[in-house]
């Protein structure tokens, strides 16, 4: 550890108070420190007593001084005393100096490498066990060289208690940096013996498993986390317990979170003492990686299928032309009119199919935007309503706090309508079709919806979700339930069927809430759609935005040389003139948003949407506001 030089000082004052000598050397045998009764004891010159002298030249100064007796070859003596010294190991011995004097030596190694030596003087001590070894005649030889060993391995035994002493201060110190440590992770590590009781916790469940206690030591497993929670582990605790390790991942009911375990047997010598274990929150890395594992099927999907949809649709345009011809003939019998209508709405009908199949496994890519739940809900119904009918009753109710959420507005509405319909079909009149939003454990945001119609069928509650499965018969595509599970599953959700006076379908997403915060500024508008610019124009205003509007990147370029002010810049992709809004990047260094129409698999698209600051048409003003943060964030971070 570096010391400044008055905590130097102030350890010097102190190891001066000490009535023995005591020398520091560190693991290269370079001096750390003497104090002053060292340099007394040995005369030592004050070129020797100075940091970083090494253990050879103290040696050597006192071996020609005559403190270690006579010597036959001086270097030799040095070396083997410095080979010595490196061992590091703990001693103690006792001496007779060059002066006459009697001296104890105490070495001790040092925890992070080096060693420290005490030497005292102990030459009373040895009078006084002479002059009773000649005047106390009445004692015995045996008692007193009895006397003279206890005296010498107490001294022995008092330098072994100090070495142990330092010992237990570095465990303790050793045992308190481990304690923070696993207090520091971001995962539950503890200890659980052979019955299953807590031994030791670094004091996170409560992190990992919302709703749990972090007052578990003592406590079993099942009380600790509950009956429901300790059934899922205990098979893989009982695996532990025979000395098998295993790594699995569970949903903790209460809290909603996706956790992945880790069992380690606690073995000795093959007798077992416990479990170790370590638990990690892995929800939002769940939610990631089932989005990128449904985005994968989707284009095996696309692979798979567009060959055969190509040649799909070949035949069907020759099936369609044959039938056409047919139907223009006037010679044919009347019943072939029949044949001929069923043949081309059976066409008809596969064209269609092969349109929603393209949906299925198209480059649909997920877009979340921050969209107000309220409002989102509200234009729902306004959509829902005519299509439900005065037959049947939509209901909608938002449990959740009000908010803005990261949500792909176009998919989830495309779901949820399509589960609004289905619940329409298989309801009679008069029945009611609700649909619920709600919260759980600021994780999900589950929407449920429910009819009061019969339910679903044994085997549509295992297939309803398969491509081409279908109840409708002959009506029905098969695709519905299809594309709403493949939607939910590229927004890093999961869609779950069951009965309960009805059928019940609820959709699981991530709630992620936004919390896009942008100061109003002078932002330059680039649109050359004068309807669209003035819809834009009201929405960036209603933020308290001032607006400059531009209809090229030519009128833009001089707006930006000429007006210092400007604090954005949001311009479409495709514009009046050669150029684009892409070459706006070259153009300022200001926070740039582009927006555009354009389908998404438009090479312009995709490189305005690989910039980050992106919105696609059409958009909600909190989506706009969150794109305008999302550049100036951008821009910022790229100037750091």
């Amino acid at each position: 550890m570096n010391r400044t030089p008055s905590q130097r000082k102030m350890l010097e004052a102190g190891l001066n108070l000490i009535q023995q000598a005591m020398s520091i050397f560190d693991s290269n045998l370079r001096l750390v420190l003497i104090n002053r009764q060292m340099q007394q004891m040995f005369s030592l010159p004050s070129e020797l007593v100075q940091t970083g002298v090494s253990f050879d030249k103290v040696i050597r100064f006192l071996a020609e001084r005559g403190e270690y007796g006579e010597i036959d070859d001086l270097d030799e003596f040095v070396a083997n005393r410095a080979k010595l010294a490196r061992t590091f190991e703990a001693h103690y011995m006792e001496r007779k100096r060059a002066n006459g004097r009697m001296i104890s030596v105490e070495g001790a190694p040092l925890p992070e490498g080096g060693w420290v030596t005490v030497y005292t003087d102990i030459t009373e001590i040895k009078q006084q066990e002479a002059l009773l070894r000649t005047r106390s005649e009445a004692l015995s030889e045996q008692v007193l060289v009895r006397s003279e060993e206890l005296a010498k391995t107490n001294r022995a035994l008092a330098s072994s208690n100090a070495a142990l002493e330092e010992a237990k201060h570095q465990l303790t110190q050793m045992e308190a940096r481990t304690r923070l440590t696993t207090q520091m992770m971001p995962a539950h590590i503890a200890h659980i013996d052979l019955d299953q009781r807590y031994t030791f916790s670094n004091r996170r469940l409560q992190d990992v498993m919302p709703g749990s206690t972090d007052e578990i030591i003592g406590l079993t497993a099942r009380d600790a986390l509950g009956p429901a929670t300790h059934a899922v582990i205990e098979p893989h605790i009982e695996r532990a317990f025979d000395g098998v390790g295993s790594v699995f991942e569970f949903t903790h009911d209460p809290s909603s979170r996706r956790i992945r375990v880790a069992l380690t047997p606690d073995s000795v010598n093959g007798d077992m003492q416990g479990i170790y274990v370590l638990s990690m929150d892995i929800t939002e890395e769940t939610q990631t990686r089932v989005a990128l594992q449904q985005t994968r099927r989707r284009e095996m999907a696309a692979q798979l299928t567009s060959g055969l949809a190509h040649d799909f649709s070949n035949l069907l345009t020759i099936i369609l032309g044959m039938q056409g011809k047919l139907e223009r003939m006037d010679s044919l019998p009347s019943e072939a009119k029949h044949l001929i209508a069923a043949t081309l709405a059976a066409a008809r009908r596969g064209g269609g199919l092969l349109h929603r199949i393209a949906d299925m496994t198209g480059p649909r890519e997920f877009r979340p935007a921050p969209i107000r739940l309220s409002a989102f809900l509200s234009e729902l119904q306004t959509m829902a309503s005519p299509t439900v009918g005065n037959d049947h009753r939509l209901q909608i109710n938002q449990t959740t706090p009000d908010g803005t959420f990261n949500i792909d507005a176009d998919m989830l509405q495309d779901s949820l309508l399509n589960l609004i319909l289905n619940a329409r079909d298989a309801t009679p009149p008069g029945g009611q079709i609700s649909l619920i939003a709600r919260a759980v454990q600021d994780t999900w945001l589950e929407l449920e919806v429910a009819d009061t119609g019969t339910g679903f069928t044994e085997q549509a509650l295992k297939k309803a979700l398969h491509p081409f499965f279908t109840t409708k018969g002959g009506e029905g595509s098969g695709l519905g339930l299809a594309m709403v599970y493949d939607m939910t599953k590229l927004a890093g959700g999961d869609v779950r069927l069951f009965n309960d006076n009805g059928a019940h379908v609820v959709l699981r997403l991530p709630l992620r809430p936004t919390g896009a915060t942008l100061a109003p500024g002078l932002v330059l508008l680039v649109e050359d759609s004068e309807d669209l610019r003035m819809s834009i124009r009201d929405m960036l205003m209603a933020q308290g935005h001032l607006v400059l509007e531009a209809t090229s990147i030519h009128e833009a370029e001089a707006l930006l040389a000429s007006v210092p002010d400007i604090a954005y810049v949001l311009s479409d992709i495709h514009l009046s003139g050669a150029r684009t809004g892409l070459d706006l990047v070259q153009i300022t260094q200001l926070p740039l948003t582009l927006m555009t129409s354009l389908p998404v698999n438009d090479p312009l698209h995709q490189a305005a949407a690989q910039r980050g600051a992106f919105l696609h048409k059409p958009f909600s003003e909190d989506a706009l506001r969150a794109a305008l943060a999302k550049a100036e964030q951008t821009q910022d971070a790229a100037h750091e």
